[in-house]
């Protein structure tokens, strides 16, 4: 078992402007209590969080593994309004979507961007009569393709919904085969027509759920939260709480306790002694492409592509590579999910149906994952056709300790969901909302520059405390946060050898700052250097070497930590390194 100890020179912090390492866990241990309790780091859970903290709710959160370990780390990267749920006749999800939607792209524009989106059409009229069946009984029957007309239908509406309250995204657009293949001439041929509109895309969820995370801890000085934490029992309204990386237990008391930990909410339940299916997730893959030839092809956008079994597949750039998903398979969640073999046969041959030219093999393949979707059980309804929007379920507990569960949920409607969770508890407390979270800034998208002017100007402020690059890596990774970073960091950073985008004093930084548990969260979860196919055996080593002295690793514990990264890599995202 690894253990950390707390070193004193990171025990100094900021209201708001850290994540203290240990120092959280230790803030629960001291004052084992509190209003409500939020059991999952996910984004739901941690934005759920954020928002009882800016009420000025006591409020504590704990996550048995690193924060958006699971779910929430392994989605499409989409921020949408989900164009297919109009056919399941989800109107209010898809409203709320694009709303909250077009929301980030305000309050979160430095990981949050707007993405082109075009879908290759084959047909004209197909589907007309299908659809509305699909809608009365939301059974898949057979597969029937989507036609321009069916397309051009549901985009109307859609784009209806986006404009409610005002437009920053343009409105979509049709091309004919000429036109379709101007834009993009790897399409295959017999496309008739092209249909382009605008979503958006998240490029880094695993740090924009820590900038969440910290505005929660810098709304209040009774917030508190820690990683490698999990909810082990509950006994007459009394917790106990079990550090994961050193197997100590403590009780911990509280009047409400969240559930948010996703498509694990029946099993979390019935280690409390509740035994309940409301949950049925679905497994969704998704594997990174290094290939160059196949980036060009998608024109700088998302393809977004129907398969003839009926499932979408999505095609588009992302951080100088391809990401290519999604499956939509039944999942026991008491097994792991990792992308299979067949899963990524399946993307293969996905990808030659949208650009048969194209040719991609395994060893293009730079990073691998999978994640349950947080859905209902839906019995004998198809995958496709299950609800993605969310509801609470509530479970009394003893007479003044309540629990609510969270059924469903998706990462566009975060902020949304967290207000209706949040205000759920508050009414079982007897509070009252004080503060909305609606077009609050979310920690370094405040002040972003948005346009070329502005971001020129960031960089002229900072010419003299890094160079250019290091300064692009630093907004691109922490927004406007960098500032914080740039700050402690000093302007004489050591690089490491084996990687130009950290530093010796970065990591530093996020071992005292951003709750660095384990070694891997450095790769997956702190940077994205992992999804990008960047890490290497030698850096894993390099990195272990720097974070053993403020970890308070020993030799042993640093080549253990080695070993769980490397069998990490291996097992979970298919990535044998050099």
């Amino acid at each position: 078992m690894v253990t950390r100890l707390t070193v004193d020179r990171h025990q100094q912090s900021k209201k708001g402007h850290v994540i203290v390492n240990r120092d959280q866990l230790e803030q629960l241990r001291a004052r084992p209590k509190a209003r409500v309790l939020v059991v999952g780091g996910g984004i739901n859970g941690v934005a759920t969080f954020r928002y009882l903290a800016m009420q000025g709710i006591d409020v504590a959160l704990v996550e048995r593994g690193d924060y958006c370990q699971g779910a929430s780390g392994a989605s499409s990267h989409m921020i949408h309004g989900g164009i297919r749920y109009l056919e399941n006749g989800e109107f209010r999800l898809v409203h709320e979507s694009v709303q909250e939607r077009n929301s980030l792209l305000e309050i979160a524009p430095h990981y949050v961007k707007p993405l082109q989106t075009t879908i290759p059409i084959f047909s004209t009229f197909s589907g007309m009569l299908s659809a509305p069946m699909r809608f009365l009984t939301h059974k898949s029957g057979k597969p029937t393709e989507r036609g321009a007309a069916l397309i051009k239908a549901g985009l109307i509406m859609y784009d209806v919904f986006a404009g409610i309250g005002g437009r920053n995204t343009p409105w979509h657009n049709f091309k004919g085969t000429k036109a379709a293949r101007k834009d993009l001439p790897e399409l295959r041929e017999d496309v008739k027509y092209t249909a382009t509109y605008f979503d958006a895309s998240v490029h880094n969820p695993e740090r924009l759920t820590l900038d969440v995370l910290r505005d929660g801890l810098g709304a209040s000085d009774q917030a508190r939260a820690s990683n490698y934490v999990e909810l082990t029992t509950v006994t007459d309204g009394t917790a106990t709480l079990r550090d994961v990386l050193t197997g100590e237990q403590f009780d911990f008391e509280a009047e409400v306790i969240i559930n948010a930990t996703g498509a694990w909410v029946d099993l979390t339940n019935a280690e409390l002694g509740k035994n309940t299916k409301w949950t049925g997730g679905t497994k969704g893959s998704h594997i990174v492409l290094d290939h160059p030839e196949l980036l060009a092809a998608t024109g700088g956008r998302e393809i977004f592509f129907e398969n003839e079994d009926g499932r979408i597949v999505l095609i588009y750039p992302m951080l100088g590579r391809v990401l290519v998903g999604t499956t939509d398979l039944e999942h026991d969640m008491r097994e792991p999910a990792v992308c299979t073999d067949e899963e990524v046969a399946y993307f293969f041959d996905l990808i030659g149906q949208v650009f048969p030219r194209i040719s991609v093999s395994e060893e293009q393949i730079v990073y691998k994952f999978s994640g349950v979707r947080p859905l209902p059980n839906h019995d004998d309804t198809a995958p496709g056709f299950v609800s993605r929007d969310y509801q609470v379920k509530e479970t009394r507990l003893t007479d003044s300790t309540m629990m609510l569960s969270l059924i469903g949920g998706k990462w566009t409607t975060f902020r949304a969901l967290a207000e209706n969770l949040g205000g759920k508890a508050l009414a079982f407390l007897g509070e009252s909302e004080k503060h909305s979270t609606q077009g609050v800034a979310i920690g370094g998208g405040k002040n972003f520059p948005t346009n070329e002017g502005q971001l020129a100007a960031w960089y002229a402020a900072r010419e003299d405390r890094a160079p250019h690059a290091r300064l692009r890596v630093q907004l691109e990774r922490y927004g406007t946060g960098a500032d914080r970073v740039l700050a402690e960091v000093g302007e004489h950073e050591e690089l490491l050898t084996h990687s130009s985008e950290l530093s010796v004093q970065e990591l530093s930084y996020l071992v005292a700052h951003e709750q660095v548990g384990r070694l891997i969260d450095v790769f997956i979860r702190r940077t994205n250097l992992a999804f990008r196919g960047l890490v290497t055996k030698d850096l894993v080593t390099e990195v272990a070497s720097h974070l053993a002295e403020p970890m308070g690793w020993d030799q042993t514990q640093t080549a253990a930590e080695i070993d769980h990264s490397l069998s990490v890599l291996a097992e979970s995202h298919g990535v044998i390194l050099a």
